[in-house]
């Protein structure tokens, strides 16, 4: 599926991430002690070498990377598994498993071509029978997450280290797609499995898992199978899910841990204490989710009413410290996907709110609707505040099953974030598509938006016109009623200056040449 599971707002509890198995009790925290008590230095522990300490607030729920799906824990998937491509800080996708790629004349067919005399941590050839088996277990096991995204791949030959994909559409996103996001690939060995495989990981990345504590801690050591071995500096990983916000940047501090994804909130805080914050660009947005299947939504005005109501900066003022920044569309300024020509649609008008309201046929105070969340979230209260001022009433309500209802399209009124995708065409299908998995309003399209997007696949991604033809898309989508964007905010992470800087590729942490050295 594209986006996250839930709404995004840092460290909130219904990140997929943060619902941690903290039922564990204290008995399996005493089993690892012995092996985690090393942790006062940055560089290294009792058994030696660089020692990354990762505290997550993303704490992979399962390290099946079928079942885990896209949203923001593949990051952490990512130190155990590799992917076909990759992306650089351009946002353009590279090679990883797959040394190059190339497509058939008509634009429906993809060949990707793999680095030779590469195997999985459990010995098992990386080959192009082990990509099209991840494809497939993708697309047809039962608990994927995957399969909506998939759905341009018809069919698979796997032919030695060449992988042929057959596409029932002519789609240059491919290379895009099938990256760290979408299709971490398992070794088909353990993947036969899949139950065993998502408690013991077993893929071609850059580390290969010691001891997993599901929920609570994962230890890894360095892969010297890995394609890129030797730019990968950093000998052990202690991952540990992240405690209390609060005390994450004390712990940072202390040694406990030398690398953790941070709240707006902390930024400062943890700047003075020493620690290095670092930027990390992204494709992170939030917005406001209609039904306009349901009243009052089914009324284009009150639609319109709502989009003139919302004042965008005050999100920004108040949840990312400086750290954000207003956005109507489901893409930050400056990249690609963005549209300038959209950038000030539905500006912040409360007085013509009102009066769409009025033409609607509404009176002040008649419009009364339940914004369901799964967890208290301080985006709800501006919202309910915001609407008030232009006379609809709104009453918070929190569903801890709230995923249910949303993905069932049972709701009227919702909040959802989502840290987008290396496609920019699956992120603007996501939202905008009549099976969109973030469109609560499913069927409904806007009009014109299934000719642009086709368009976006039949444009090479070198193409001078890409540009140009992906912002269009981007045009047609935003004329969707179904979704009213407010703010983005990249992701923050605090480290220890004994960390060395790392590529600033968008949404993804890569580890390639990063150092740990001392203070």
């Amino acid at each position: 599926m594209s986006g996250r599971l839930t709404p995004s707002s840092r460290r909130a509890a219904f990140r997929p991430g943060r619902l941690r198995a903290a039922a564990l009790g204290t008995a399996l925290a005493t089993v690892l002690v012995p092996a985690l008590s090393a942790c006062g230095g940055d560089a290294s522990t009792a058994g030696g070498g660089a020692t990354l300490k990762w505290a997550s607030s993303y704490f992979p729920t399962h390290w099946d990377p079928v079942v885990s799906g896209s949203g923001a824990q593949f990051r952490e998937l990512a130190l155990v598994y590799a992917s076909l491509t990759r992306t650089d800080a351009t946002g353009k996708a590279v090679p990883d498993l797959a040394k190059s790629w190339e497509y058939n004349a008509k634009g429906d067919q993809i060949t990707f071509h793999l680095r030779p005399g590469l195997k999985f941590s459990d010995g098992t050839p990386v080959d192009a029978a082990a990509v099209k088996a991840a494809i497939v277990r993708a697309q047809k096991q039962k608990n994927s997450a995957l399969f909506g995204d998939l759905t341009s791949i018809r069919s698979v030959d796997a032919n030695g280290l060449d992988a042929v994909l057959h596409l029932s559409q002519v789609d240059y996103q491919i290379p895009q797609l099938l990256g760290e996001r979408v299709l971490q690939i398992a070794s088909p060995k353990a993947a036969a499995s899949p139950t065993k495989l998502d408690q013991s990981p077993v893929g071609a990345g850059p580390f290969t898992v010691t001891q997993l504590v599901p929920g609570t801690k994962v230890l890894l050591k360095k892969n010297p199978d890995y394609w890129d071995a030797k730019n990968i500096h950093i000998d052990n990983v202690e991952l540990t899910s992240a405690p209390d916000a609060a005390t994450v940047v004390s712990g940072l501090q202390t040694g406990v841990y030398n690398f953790a994804d941070i709240a707006p909130s902390q930024a400062e805080a943890a700047k003075k204490a020493g620690l290095d914050v670092f930027v990390q660009p992204g494709f992170n947005a939030n917005n406001i989710s209609l039904n306009v299947n349901k009243a009052p939504f089914d009324n284009a005005k009150v639609v319109d009413a709502v989009r003139y109501a919302i004042n965008r900066q005050e999100f920004v003022d108040k949840l990312t410290f400086g750290y954000g920044s207003a956005t109507n569309q489901p893409f930050p300024k400056g990249y690609v996907a963005y549209d300038p020509q959209s950038a000030n649609d539905y500006a912040y008008d409360p007085a013509k709110a009102k009066q769409l309201l009025s033409e609607a046929g509404y009176k002040s105070g008649q419009i009364k609707l339940n914004l369901v969340i799964p967890a208290e979230d301080p985006q709800a209260e501006i919202v309910q505040a915001q609407l008030a001022k232009v006379g609809i009433t709104v009453a918070i309500k929190v569903d801890k099953n709230w995923a249910t209802p949303f993905f069932a399209k049972d709701l009227t009124f919702s909040l959802y974030g989502t840290t987008g995708r290396d496609s920019a065409a699956q992120t603007l299908t996501a939202h905008f598509g009549p099976n969109g998995p973030l469109n609560l309003s499913s069927p409904y399209e806007p009009s014109g938006f299934e000719a642009a997007i086709a368009k976006v696949r039949q444009t090479p991604l070198d193409s001078p016109d890409y540009a140009k033809v992906l912002q269009a898309a981007t045009r047609a989508g935003l004329q969707s009623k179904a979704l009213v964007f407010t703010y983005s905010s990249p992701n923050l992470i605090a480290k220890s200056k004994s960390i060395s800087a790392l590529p600033k590729n968008p949404a993804h942490i890569d580890w390639t040449g990063v150092t740990i050295g001392a203070n």
